[in-house]
């Protein structure tokens, strides 16, 4: 509810300043809708399984529900490590330079995520690799404890490990200590704080509030990522299934974060969120014992 809620308020915001769209917010577009995309194509499935106490639908819905998974977590890793080089490259650019990434730039960026993420979550489907149940037996991913027993999985984990986790993670981290630097040696240089321009706090704000958006992204997925490769190397009945279960839910948390972090850095947001409110009429009027009719008390929806 959270993750649906959350992210179309992101999506319609998007829609209606998409005039005013910077290119790199484009990106930030692509992150909801491969979070909005993950829940619903997901998580109704994965919570009727839990209702159920096993999984729903046999191989055909597994299947489904890993590619699913693989294809917009995938894309989300990209989109983060997109928005950390892009942000790096404005951060480090003169203005004419950073002027350069234009929005056909980012669309054609986007589509090479897409089909980059698309291309991973077949894979595993033409015998590269498997998709298989989780040790808990309510929701599917890649079949972790077959790789151990499997050159063919496990040159497939390997490679995915290093070109769609590694990689982007390190990138990720490296352009945003660069931008860290970046900004250090620049206020070092301006002694009052007082004449520090407005750009170059927003430029502050902006990295912060993405710098959070990936912290939040990699803090979820590394509990999973860590009982993953343990199932690699070991029999996973050497985990409890709540082991393998809590890392799993807490990695799906990550697609409810971003629009709270958008709502506390953005002003923006924040402004067309409250228009959004007064637009659908999502007021609940409470009223005081004594003074109902005299002091009404209106409580908007914070999304």
């Amino acid at each position: 509810i959270l993750t649906i809620l959350g992210n179309s308020a992101v999506l319609a915001t998007a829609v209606k300043r998409s005039s005013l769209l910077k290119p790199p917010e484009l990106l930030t577009v692509n992150l909801a809708v491969a979070d909005i995309g993950m829940a619903l194509s997901m998580y109704p499935l994965a919570i009727a399984s839990a209702w159920n106490h096993a999984w729903l639908g046999g191989d055909a819905s597994c299947f489904y529900y890993a590619l699913m998974g693989f294809l917009f977590g995938v894309c989300s890793m990209m989109t983060l490590c997109a928005m950390a080089v892009i942000r790096f490259l404005v951060t480090n650019s003169s203005k004419s330079n950073s002027n350069k990434i234009t929005k056909n730039t980012v669309c054609i960026l986007i589509g090479f995520i897409w089909l980059y993420s698309l291309l991973w979550a077949i894979l595993p489907l033409v015998g590269w690799g498997f998709y298989g149940p989780e040790p808990f037996g309510i929701s599917c991913t890649i079949a972790w404890s077959k790789f151990h027993n499997s050159s063919n999985g496990f040159s497939f984990i390997l490679s995915m490990f290093l070109v769609c986790t590694v990689l982007p993670a390190l990138t990720i981290v490296a352009c945003y200590l660069g931008i860290a630097w970046k900004v250090h040696k620049a206020y070092q240089e301006i002694q009052n704080i007082d004449r520090i321009p407005n750009a170059a706090k927003l430029e502050k704000k902006l990295t912060l509030m993405a710098i959070l958006i990936s912290v939040g992204f990699l803090s979820s997925w590394t509990p999973y990522a860590a009982a993953s490769f343990w199932s690699i190397f070991n029999s996973s009945d050497s985990l409890q299934p709540v082991v393998t279960l809590l890392p799993c839910l807490f990695a799906k948390s990550s697609t409810a974060y971003n629009p709270f972090i958008y709502y506390v850095f953005s002003k923006t947001f924040r402004c067309e969120i409250r228009k959004l409110q007064c637009c659908w009429g999502w007021r609940v009027h409470y009223f005081s014992s004594d003074t109902a009719a005299e002091h009404p008390v209106s409580l908007m929806w914070s999304g």
